[in-house]
């Protein structure tokens, strides 16, 4: 399986990159309700940092406004049972709940996933850091073209001041 489908089916809710349940039942070719059921056998497995449920507001964000039309499959009851959301570490216990071949080779290809997108993020955080110090060194040159336009604005203002007039006044005389 190509590793950018499956980093596709990431995405950021909480301040966590996640999988979902749904998503991950597709990839490991099972029924979410296997997945799930699989799941909470195995609770003590899988504290909060490793999965969590979504809210329904959360639910409806990803099925109404979600990043993609096909974010949630058509015929997901929402009413019946919430979506469960996988960290990377919570994918990685999957590995030790689903023992099948083919949640084996899947979550590798999981695990592999997840560390391009960190590579990724890392790249980003430090084209990122070169953008700010290119802006800073392009606003001190900015500064130091903007102070000599202003003394040469001062220079040309002096010249143009006025010179004194050569010659005399007259007064007008009093009666």
């Amino acid at each position: 399986m190509d590793i950018e489908i499956i980093e596709n089916k990431i995405f950021e809710i909480r301040g966590h990159r996640v999988l979902l349940d749904f998503h991950l039942a597709e990839l490991y070719q099972i029924d979410t309700r296997v997945l799930k059921q699989a799941v909470r056998r195995n609770m003590e497995r899988f504290p909060s940092d490793f999965l969590f449920e979504l809210t329904a507001k959360e639910s409806n964000y990803l099925l109404n406004m979600g990043v993609s039309q096909n974010v949630i499959p058509p015929g997901y009851n929402l009413g019946v049972s919430k979506i469960f959301a996988f960290t990377e570490q919570g994918v990685a216990m999957l590995s030790s709940v689903l023992r099948s071949s083919v949640a084996i080779e899947i979550n590798i290809q999981i695990m592999r996933a997840f560390v391009a997108l960190r590579h990724m993020i890392m790249g980003y955080e430090d084209l990122a850091r070169k953008i700010q110090e290119l802006e800073k060194d392009t606003n001190m040159q900015f500064n130091e073209i903007y102070q000599a336009l202003t003394e040469l604005a001062s220079v040309n203002n002096q010249k143009q001041k006025r010179p004194n007039p050569v010659g005399f006044n007259t007064y007008p005389q009093k009666k």
